[in-house]
């Protein structure tokens, strides 16, 4: 029988097809081309395994042993950058406006981190003074030109006054990302997750270290191999320096669990009423606020752990709201979102050849190796400078980090995991990959006056 004498129920239950009615309409191709669609799409994917072809972990002798295998190779490129985060994007597209190939992996369906899949939507952290005591702005380039940008979307960005501190719309922001990313022709690898690291077989011959060649990415279709002559690690937890012998520290600190109300804008509380708590933050949609959680210091590399203060968290996020909702004239607010991703601020930090220290950044310490500026909460005090060393690894080979996961000590940790700083960060990781890309050389050994030369060229602070 013809497509064309099909009725369309029974199309669809020949094309095995349970609920195709929304995307049937929406296409304007024929009954035929779809008959061919479906007729192609079965003869490349139809394929039955026998399963002869995986490779399982074995049990034997109260152990689980995993087998030997050979990872395929899906890709090579100039730069690998591990994490679409503020940083990873900001590293991704310094890189590829350079010239060379950038590769971006990120393990969610969106880019953007905890600044969207978080749901912290506040730049924070983007301002100093300077010796007159007067506010300056230390964040330019890319993450300046993405508020420039979001200014010009609907309901992109809110209060961009000089010396306030905005709030972003995550959807807005995933959708802007995309559009950069795109535009800067990165190769792209979503829904993929790092695992390990690839190391070279013999080390580095002048200092003796290892050296990463590419990262293993977990995918639906099993383990994947992407090599690359400079490694980006901007995971937010070290995930790829933590699997190649970096040094690090690990460390607690604060997970939480922001959310948004939505609604607020109806609220009509009594007059002299008491205002309920948990109303959170003003957003760039009308009625539309962020909460904000600060959550107990755990860790947040432990899987344990993490499940816990998921449950925990959102039975919390539940009492809040309806101790909101409860509040007469509050009746019509309801939960909009919880982040689908939870609020962790600090895990792993390199070791790094220079460190950042509080002490240093509030006294304005300065280092031959600057490439980037920092900011302060408040614009309390003046900017610090980033040294290339707290992005290098001290005992790796052609391995940089940018965001949460730079050199510091613990005190700066409030600094460095601020998404303006992580703009910063990762606009300094991606240049310096790409300038030792283009020079040949190990990142260790990068020109660091080509370096800057590049930032300056791509409009970036460096004081």
């Amino acid at each position: 029988m013809k497509l064309s004498e099909l009725t369309r129920r029974g199309w669809l239950k020949a094309a095995g097809i349970a609920s195709g009615a929304a995307f049937l309409g929406a296409t304007s191709a024929t009954d035929e081309a779809q008959a061919d669609f479906v007729t192609k799409g079965n003869a490349k994917y139809g394929k039955k395994y026998d399963g002869s072809d995986v490779n399982p972990c074995i049990f034997k002798e109260g152990e689980i042993l995993r087998p030997a295998m050979s990872v395929p190779k899906v890709s090579e490129t100039d730069v690998l950058v591990v994490g679409g985060g503020p940083a990873g994007c900001c590293a991704a597209i310094s890189a590829a406006r350079a010239g060379v190939k950038v590769t971006l992996v990120e393990r969610y369906n969106h880019f953007g981190g905890l600044a969207t899949g978080g749901l912290v939507l506040i730049i924070l952290g983007h301002w100093t003074k300077n010796q007159k005591g007067e506010k300056v702005q230390v964040l330019q380039g890319i993450g300046e030109e993405m508020m420039q940008r979001l200014e010009k979307l609907p309901n992109g960005i809110v209060n961009r006054r000089h010396g306030v501190n905005p709030t972003i719309d995550a959807e807005v922001y995933k959708y802007l990302l995309v559009q950069m990313i795109t535009e800067a022709n990165i190769d792209v690898y979503l829904h993929s997750w790092a695992t390990e690291a690839i190391i070279d077989d013999s080390p580095d011959p002048k200092t003796g270290n290892p050296v990463v060649k590419g990262v293993v990415i977990q995918t639906k279709t099993g383990p994947q191999a992407i090599l690359a002559k400079q490694i980006i690690d901007t995971t937010g937890d070290g995930d790829v320096f933590a699997t190649c012998g970096a040094a690090y520290d690990r460390r607690l600190y604060n997970i939480g669990l922001p959310y948004r109300l939505g609604n607020l804008d109806r609220a009509k509380p009594a007059p002299g009423a008491k205002r309920p708590r948990f109303l959170g933050d003003l957003t760039p949609v009308s009625g539309v606020r962020w909460v904000n959680m600060g959550g107990p210091d755990a860790d947040g590399v432990d899987v344990k752990e993490l499940s816990r203060l998921e449950l925990q968290h959102r039975k919390r996020i539940w009492e809040q709201y309806m101790e909101v909702k409860n509040t007469p004239g509050y009746e019509d607010v309801y939960l909009m979102e919880t982040a689908p991703q939870l609020g962790v601020r600090i895990t792993r930090v390199i070791e790094g050849t220079e460190e950042l220290t509080l002490a240093g950044a509030k006294s304005g310490k300065k280092f031959d190796s600057c490439v980037g500026v920092g900011g302060a909460w408040g614009g309390d005090h003046i900017g610090w400078q980033v040294p290339y060393g707290c992005l290098i690894s001290k005992n790796v080979e052609n391995i940089l980090t940018a965001g949460r996961s730079i050199c510091g000590s613990p005190d700066m940790s409030d600094l460095l995991r601020v998404i303006p700083n992580c703009w910063v960060t990762g606009h300094s990781a991606g240049a310096a990959a790409a300038v030792a890309v283009q020079d040949n050389c190990s990142a260790r050994d990068v020109n660091l006056e080509k370096v800057r030369t590049l930032l300056r060229q791509q409009k970036a602070y460096l004081g």
